[in-house]
C-alpha cells in the first residue's frame, strides 16, 4: 500500500523533474535520478536502481531536436518503481509492463504541456510591446505550471487510483497467464540492450573504435581479476589461520566509480587530443592567410 505521503513526495519530485530538466538541468530529470529519490520514499533503493538504471539504458541513444516529444521515461520510471515495491512484483515485469508503457502515454501530456505554455508566451509578447517587464516575469514563472501538471498530474491519479488494479493484474498474470509474465520480463531485460543499440547507431563507433574495444578489454580484465580475487577470499575464510591473519577483512568487487574514473580519463585524453588538434589547425590557416605570428613580431 502507497502512503498519502510517499504519493505527495513523488508528485512534487514528478512536477520538479521536468521543470529541472527545461531549466537547471542537474540530471535530476533522469530515470536513473528518478528511480533513486522514489526507491529512497518507497523503502527500497536497490529495486529503485535497478528499475531506474535500466530504463536510463532504454533512452540512452534518443535525443531530442527541436521542440520534439521523446517517451517519459523518468515518470515511467517512478510509477514501475513504486508500484514494483508496493506491490511486490518483479522489477524487470514493472519495467515492460508498466514503465514502458507510461513513458509512451505521457508523449501527450508532453505535447498538452508545450500547447499550453503558447497562452503564456503570447501575454509574453504583450507584456513586451508594453515594457511591462514585471509582467514578462510573471508569465515567464507561470509558464512552468502546465510544465509541472504535464507530469504531476498523470502520476498522482496513478498512485492514487493505480494501486489495486496494479495488483489486481499482477496477480492475475501469475495465477492466469504466467507465460505473459514471463515475456514481459523477458522484455524488460532485452530493453536496456535496444538503447545500447540505438546509441551505438548514433556515436562514431568507427572512427573511435579503439576506445571501445579498450573499454570492454579493461572492464573484462577487471572483472575477471576481481571475481578471483573474491574467490580466493571466499576459499581462505573457511581456513581459520588464514582468516585470522587477513583480520577478518572483506574482498569486494571492483566498484562502478573505479570504471567511471577510467572512462572519464579516456575521455579527458579524447577531449584534450582533440582541441590540440584545433588549435594546430587554426594556426596553420592564419599562417597560410599571411597574418603575422608571434614569432615574427
Amino acid at each position: 500500500m502507497i502512503q498519502w505521503w510517499q504519493i505527495l513526495l513523488l508528485t512534487l519530485y514528478s512536477a520538479y523533474q521536468i521543470l529541472d530538466e527545461l531549466t537547471i538541468n542537474s540530471s535530476a530529470g533522469s530515470p536513473v535520478f528518478a528511480g533513486f529519490i522514489t526507491g529512497l520514499v518507497m523503502g527500497d533503493l536497490k529495486t529503485g536502481l535497478f528499475i531506474g538504471g535500466s530504463l536510463q539504458l532504454v533512452v540512452l541513444g534518443v535525443g531530442t531536436f527541436g521542440g520534439a516529444s521523446r517517451i517519459d521515461a523518468t515518470s515511467g520510471a517512478v510509477l514501475a518503481t513504486a508500484f514494483s515495491v508496493a506491490t511486490g512484483i518483479k522489477a524487470e515485469l514493472a519495467i515492460s509492463a508498466i514503465a514502458v508503457p507510461v513513458a509512451a502515454l505521457l508523449v501527450y501530456t508532453d505535447v498538452l504541456g508545450r500547447f499550453s505554455t503558447t497562452y503564456f508566451a503570447h501575454r509574453i509578447d504583450a507584456a513586451v510591446e508594453k515594457f511591462d517587464y514585471k509582467g514578462v516575469e510573471r508569465n515567464y514563472l507561470l509558464g512552468a505550471i502546465p510544465w509541472g501538471l504535464s507530469r504531476a498530474l498523470p502520476v498522482f491519479l496513478a498512485l492514487w487510483l493505480g494501486g489495486d488494479a496494479v495488483k489486481a493484474f499482477s496477480d492475475w498474470l501469475a495465477n492466469n497467464a504466467q507465460w505473459i509474465a514471463d515475456g514481459l520480463i523477458l522484455a524488460g531485460k532485452m530493453l536496456p540492450g535496444v538503447g545500447f543499440a540505438i546509441l551505438l547507431r548514433y556515436l562514431p563507433v568507427k572512427k573511435n573504435l579503439h576506445y571501445l574495444g579498450l573499454g570492454f578489454a579493461i572492464t573484462a580484465m577487471l572483472k575477471v581479476v576481481f571475481d578471483y580475487i573474491s574467490t580466493l577470499a571466499t576459499a581462505s575464510s573457511a581456513v581459520k589461520p588464514i582468516a585470522k591473519a587477513l583480520g577478518g577483512a572483506k574482498f569486494e568487487g571492483l566498484p562502478m566509480i573505479g570504471i567511471a574514473i577510467i572512462g572519464f580519463a579516456l575521455a579527458a585524453l579524447s577531449y584534450q587530443n582533440a582541441i590540440n588538434k584545433q588549435v594546430v589547425t587554426v594556426a596553420a590557416e592564419q599562417s597560410e592567410s599571411g597574418e603575422i605570428d608571434d614569432d615574427e613580431l
